[in-house]
This record gives structure tokens, C-alpha cells and sequence, in this order.
């Protein structure tokens, strides 16, 4: 088959890389002049630069097979085993890490001497913690309950919110936990932290991450940056059973023909590709809402500060990552109320904290600072409503994307599961019709990079 991508996320590039390996012929459709999508990286001031800190776990399988089927898992780091380093603007130090136990007592030892909660509170969340590990129920992820209100029920207060749940679940979640579904929430810490001691151990990429997506496109046909696709139109071969073929309309060169089209792209541009969703049997793309994530990028005269990466309590930085000595990168998860701040007041602000956790820096002269933002980091579906999932009405339009349903929250693995199920639908559906005679499409005539 010829099959189309439109978009060069990692969801595209998933789908791209797995309709390839299947023989197919791929052609790959990106709007920008980036690869990568919501993980992609480019030059400030000569530097190229993340277009913000993204963090794997050990768990993300299909992410971690991805970027070993692209020639790229030497340059992804791995932790040997879990350790989160927690600081405190008192200057207290206290380590999460797993020991050799199983799941999940593996925490066990560290959390008993962890400082940032007294014992009381080190109660509070060890029960709740017991209750999610021994409730035998699969976690439903489009629950009405809220993360909220589960916290609430169980009994979590200020104190354990501060020292446990914020740091690790408001970076992982990227929501307020009033807007996120308890089943989003529980998953990632069944999964994370209660299945296995190895699971959550933290994994980040060594160099930019366009490098990832550069690598999974090499392979492919053809690849259009800078195109937009405006438009997709369905016609039907004349047979017993209907053979379709899709055309894109572009924002460069003639309308191009294709056996089949995977379209990962957000649920809006969905939307609006698809003109009528119902028609295709396309479900939820209106209870969508995308959620921010800030990056400050601060470079420093003081070279290293001892610790690749750590989480800062009750600041607006959940956590600041090394990238190299006198380079850090600092997180704004959630980062609704920080989006609207100009460039010059965030880098200020994040340097006033970064010093304010980081003592060996408290000294130290800043050389330069950039930010760099990302409005629709992550696509959360408003409480009750269900998620897109990737296998359409029409056996040659898939859609792909980490909002999708896969199973898990938006991240890079649920990109990646997302572009696997399109393909799987693509190349599944296409079977039954394989006797018939294949419709020539019109080659596009933009340039191919």
C-alpha cells in the first residue's frame, strides 16, 4: 500500500516506522519544519535545545522498543534503579529509591527515613498506597472521580500533598488534580511505582530529541516538512468490495492519491481534516483540552551542581535537570498560570528558585536564559467523556496520538501505542481486500526531505 502520515510526533513516526517495516510504501506530512512534534528540539542563539525536559520510565515499553527499532537507544540514559533526589527550601535532602525488595516494599526502606513528611503523614500515604496495591479492580481511566477527591477520600492532607503527591504526580499528570480522572492518576502509580521495583526508574534522552525523530524518519519514502495537509476527500473503488483511496489536499504542490492515511495530529486538526467525525465514526474530539508545560534553560558560570536531576518542593519548578555542567533546564508542569508571563520575569523567577534549592549556585552568575513553551504539551479529555480511539469507520483512515486510547495517559508511550494500533488498523483492514486491483494515486509533487 501507499499510505500517508500526517503529522511527525512520535505518534506519526510510529506509525510511519511500523507501516514501513510492513513493506508498505510511507510518505510522512509535518506542518512545521520540526520532526518530533510535542518532543522535538531546535537552536536558541546556536544552542539547540529541548523543546522541554522529557522523562520516560523503565515501564515505557513500546516507547523504549521505538527508539531501539530507530538505531537510537545508546543515546537514551536509563537509571540502574529508581532514585529521586527531593529538595527543600531548608535546605532539607530526602531520597526516594528502590531497594532490593519487591514490588511495592522496594520503597520501603527509603521511605521510612524520607524527611519530608513526619511520621503521621508518612501513615496517611503509606495506606493509601496499601489500598491501590491491594484492590484487585482495573483502573478505569475515564472514571468521574477525580484525583482530587480520591486524595480527599483516602485521606491525604496539605502535608502529604506537599511531600509525595505533588512532586511526583503533578509533573506526571500535567493537570490540576481536580481536572484529571483517578484512573489516570492510579494507573501511572500502579505502574510506576506498585508492579514492579524496576518500573519507575527515570530515563530521559542524551541529546535533542529531534535526533530521535530524525533517526525514525530516515527510513521512511518521503518526508514533507513545512506542509500542511487542508483536507482529506474518500472515494471508493468500483468493486464488490469497496478498494478506498484518499486524497490530501496541501498546502504545497498538487493533491496527492494514497492507499490509506494516518492522520496524528491533535483532536482539533482532527476535526477539522475530517469535516463530518460522526460520519467516520469518530467520537470525543470536542472534550478535549490541551494543558502547558514551561521550560526555563538557564547557563551558569559554576559548573556542575553534584546531582543529575531533582524535585523542588512547593516551588513553581517541579523539578531542575542538569543537561551538562553550567546548563540546567527547570520544569513547569501545569504551567497554566505561568504562560502569559513575559520571557524576562520567568527566567528571573526560575533562577531565584534554582538557587534558592541549589546551594553550590547560590553564587554563581548567570550567563543566559531562554524559554521555551509548549501550549499543548499534553490533551486531557474532560471528566466522563471517553477517549478517540485509533481505529475509524473507513478501513483507510487511522488516527494516532498520545490522547488517543491506549491505555495510558498522554505521554511519550501512549504516542507511541497510539501509532502501532493506527498501523495494525491500516494494514489489518486492508487484508480483505487484497484480491482486488490496487488504485494508482497521484505522487505529490512537494519536495521530499
Amino acid at each position: 500500500m501507499r499510505v500517508a502520515v500526517v503529522g511527525a510526533g512520535l505518534a506519526g513516526l510510529a506509525a510511519a516506522a511500523d507501516l514501513k517495516e510492513l513493506g508498505n510504501y510511507v510518505e510522512l506530512f509535518e506542518r512545521s519544519r520540526l520532526l518530533g512534534g510535542r518532543a522535538t528540539s531546535f537552536e536558541i542563539d546556536g544552542i539547540e535545545v529541548d523543546n522541554g525536559q522529557h522523562v520516560f520510565l523503565a515501564c515505557c515499553d513500546e516507547f523504549l522498543a521505538f527508539a531501539r527499532r530507530a538505531g537510537f537507544a545508546e543515546r537514551l540514559h536509563l537509571q540502574p534503579r529508581f532514585d529521586a533526589l527531593v529538595l527543600s527550601r531548608d535546605g532539607k535532602r530526602g531520597r526516594l529509591r528502590a531497594a532490593s525488595l519487591p514490588a511495592p516494599l522496594h520503597l520501603l526502606p527509603s521511605f521510612a527515613t524520607y524527611p519530608h513528611l513526619s511520621m503521621s503523614a508518612k501513615l496517611r500515604v503509606a495506606r493509601a498506597l496499601a489500598a491501590v496495591a491491594l484492590s484487585r479492580r482495573e483502573t478505569n481511566l475515564e472514571s468521574e472521580e477525580t484525583f482530587e477527591q480520591w486524595l480527599q477520600r483516602n485521606g491525604q492532607n496539605a502535608q502529604t500533598r506537599r511531600g509525595f503527591w505533588d512532586p511526583f504526580f503533578i509533573p506526571a499528570l500535567n493537570a490540576p488534580f481536580d481536572r484529571v480522572s483517578v484512573g489516570d492518576a492510579l494507573f501511572t502509580l500502579q505502574t510506576a511505582f506498585l508492579s514492579d521495583p524496576d518500573a519507575a526508574r527515570f530515563g530521559y534522552a542524551r541529546v535533542p530529541l529531534a535526533h530521535l525523530a530524525a533517526a525514525a524518519a530516515e527510513k521512511l519514502d518521503a518526508v514533507h516538512l513545512s506542509t500542511s495537509v487542508l483536507g482529506i476527500a474518500v472515494s471508493n473503488h468500483p468493486s464488490a468490495t469497496p478498494r478506498s483511496l484518499v486524497t490530501l489536499s496541501m498546502s504545497k504542490g498538487d493533491p496527492a492519491g494514497f492507499d490509506a492515511v494516518v492522520l496524528a495530529v491533535p483532536p482539533r486538526a482532527v476535526a477539522k481534516l475530517l469535516g463530518d467525525a460522526q460520519r467516520y465514526g469518530v467520537e470525543h474530539l470536542d472534550t478535549y483540552d490541551a494543558y502547558p508545560i514551561l521550560d526555563v534553560h538557564l547557563w551558569h558560570d559554576a559548573g556542575s551542581i553534584g546531582f543529575e536531576f531533582a524535585a523542588a518542593l512547593e516551588s513553581p519548578l517541579q523539578w531542575i535537570f542538569e543537561k551538562a555542567p553550567g546548563y540546567l533546564s527547570c520544569s513547569f508542569s501545569a504551567a497554566q498560570g505561568f504562560m502569559q508571563l513575559p520571557t524576562a520575569e520567568l527566567e528571573a523567577l526560575a533562577w531565584r528558585e534554582v538557587r534558592a534549592f541549589v546551594p553550590a549556585i547560590r553564587n554563581a552568575t548567570l550567563l543566559r536564559s531562554a524559554v521555551t513553551r509548549n501550549p499543548e504539551a499534553t490533551w486531557l479529555p474532560r471528566m466522563g467523556t471517553g477517549r478517540t480511539r485509533q481505529q475509524t469507520a473507513h478501513p483507510a483512515i487511522a488516527i494516532a496520538g498520545g490522547w488517543t486510547h491506549t491505555g495510558w495517559p498522554d505521554t511519550m508511550e501512549s504516542a507511541v501505542r497510539s501509532g502501532t494500533a493506527a498501523a495494525r488498523s491500516i494494514v489489518e483492514r486492508s487484508q480483505s481486500n487484497t484480491e482486488h486491483p490496487r488504485c494508482q494515486p497521484t505522487l505529490s509533487a512537494s519536495t521530499a526531505s
